[in-house]
């Protein structure tokens, strides 16, 4: 591998919740790290994902919490993870939704990159939603409000111009070593996508009347001698014992459909059988105990 002519960097996606950043980056990395929902506030850790290319080089994804205006210590936790990580990364992506209108949570971006230094390239999400000549009215719009280093409009449900995002990303990407070795897709250990694989499949059962008032710990971890068999054990936290119950379902029947679909995509992402066992607690207002939050593994350290 000719050293000299290989990049590495980091680079990280951010936007309003919703936007479809999760889906973009299960997308540019070929298979299913980023969890997705349609409800907001899916992604509240940093995580990194890698993207290597033998021949030009490695890109490493920090995927942080949407930015967006604190409500509470977990949303004010979100926000400050997601700008800190603004300065540290190499290329920031901003995905934006195919519109006219900039309100004011673009605003509010807007702001917080003005205080950067590294190039922002904007991404407009969703363009499979919209005739294509008003495309770039689009683009005249948001190159008004800011310098964007490249803007690309993309679908990433449909994969419409992916690779174009990859191809501007090693264009500012500095020359350096490589950080993981090229089988390395995520540095988060398989504990923390657990979790969140089964918080995805909880908030894809439960109706909105359960918010994002839900945490997962994974309490047990085990394999089995011989590998191909996981025990895991795991407590799904509620905020009120009323959604205790919503998640338990008639005679567990929730709970069952939760751990039948967490299991199934466990067990493609561990390549083993996985014997899951689901419990549900209620803690009061975990969202605003620091305590409770850095015990759900969201760290602002790291």
């Amino acid at each position: 591998m000719a050293e000299a002519s290989f990049k590495s960097g980091f680079v990280t996606i951010i936007g309003r919740p919703n936007v479809g950043k999760s889906t973009l980056m299960n997308q540019l990395i070929g298979q299913k790290i980023a969890i997705t929902s349609n409800k907001p506030q899916t992604t509240r850790n940093r995580i990194q994902t890698v993207y290597t290319d033998m021949n030009r080089g490695q890109i490493v994804f920090l995927d942080t919490p949407g930015i967006h205006k604190a409500k509470n210590k977990l949303g004010e936790y979100m926000v400050n993870v997601a700008e800190k990580t603004l300065n540290e990364v190499d290329v920031v992506l901003w995905l934006v939704e195919p519109s006219n209108f900039i309100g004011a949570g673009e605003q509010h971006i807007v702001k917080q990159l003005e205080k950067v230094k590294t190039p922002v390239i904007l991404i407009i999400n969703k363009i499979d939603t919209v005739e294509k000549d008003k495309i770039l009215e689009f683009i005249d719009t948001y190159r008004k409000i800011y310098d964007f280093a490249e803007i690309i409009p993309v679908s990433a449900l449909r994969g419409q111009n992916v690779d174009d995002v990859i191809d501007s990303i090693f264009k500012y990407l500095p020359y350096g070593p490589q950080f993981y070795d090229e089988d390395t897709i995520t540095d988060q250990p398989e504990r923390a996508i657990c979790a969140e694989i089964i918080r995805e499949k909880a908030l894809h059962a439960l109706s909105d009347e359960v918010p994002h008032g839900i945490a997962v710990a994974i309490d047990e971890m085990k394999e089995r001698k011989g590998g191909k068999m996981f025990d895991i054990s795991a407590t799904i936290v509620c905020e009120r014992e009323s959604h205790k119950g919503i998640i338990i379902g008639k005679q567990g029947a929730m709970l069952k459909k939760i751990g039948t679909n967490a299991r199934y995509e466990m067990e493609k992402m561990l390549d083993a059988k996985v014997n899951l066992k689901l419990w549900v607690k209620v803690k009061k207002d975990w969202r605003d105990s620091d305590f409770l939050i850095k015990n759900f593994g969201y760290r602002e350290d790291e």
